[in-house]
């Protein structure tokens, strides 16, 4: 037995959780898992990173508004690894994993300007809901409706946070550029 394959064993046997589901497929639902809380990790340090670092005439209200995002991330976290582990994976071990893992791009920049921070939020949040959705259709493939019925709602939120981002990056009222 390979280094590799006796590892894997060791994770089933200590970490695997039963479940009537197929077991080849729910592999493809938690690695989706993963990527999308590497994401999640991600992009709520990104929102913070904003919110800590916003300034300008609209600070209160965009500071305000960017505090509730990133609650409403993080508080995805643990219902994210959670159902992988309740469904027989694993998850996320480390930073350096979240950091392989992620799409969401970091902004390391000292100044962005708050029309950007929310310009490059609404697109991340969008990044977010498109990975969503695709492991939304490899739950459908592995009948995991419990998995599916979560990432509806958390596309809902995620569609929410792109909307206000959306609104509060309107260059006037009624225009949809």
């Amino acid at each position: 037995m390979t280094k590799t394959t006796a590892s894997q064993a060791h994770v089933r046997e200590y970490l695997g959780t039963p479940s009537d589901l197929d077991a080849k497929k729910l592999q493809a639902v938690t690695a989706g898992l993963a990527d999308v809380l590497a994401d999640v990790f991600a992009l709520y340090i990104k929102t913070k990173n904003f919110h800590w670092h916003m300034s300008g005439r609209h600070f209160r209200d965009y500071h305000l508004l960017l505090d509730e995002q990133s609650q409403e991330l993080f508080a995805m976290t643990d219902p994210l690894a959670e159902r992988a582990r309740k469904v027989g994976g694993t998850t996320l071990h480390s930073v350096g994993e979240i950091s392989r893992k992620t799409v969401i791009a970091d902004n390391d920049a000292e100044y962005v300007t708050p029309e950007d921070m929310l310009a490059e939020l609404r697109e991340d949040n969008q990044t977010l809901v498109r990975r969503l959705r695709a492991v939304h259709d490899l739950c459908d493939d592995a009948h995991d409706v419990a998995t599916a019925s979560l990432i509806e709602n958390w596309i809902d939120e995620g569609e929410r946070r792109t909307w206000f981002l959306f609104e509060s990056t309107r260059p006037a009222f009624g225009k949809n550029d």
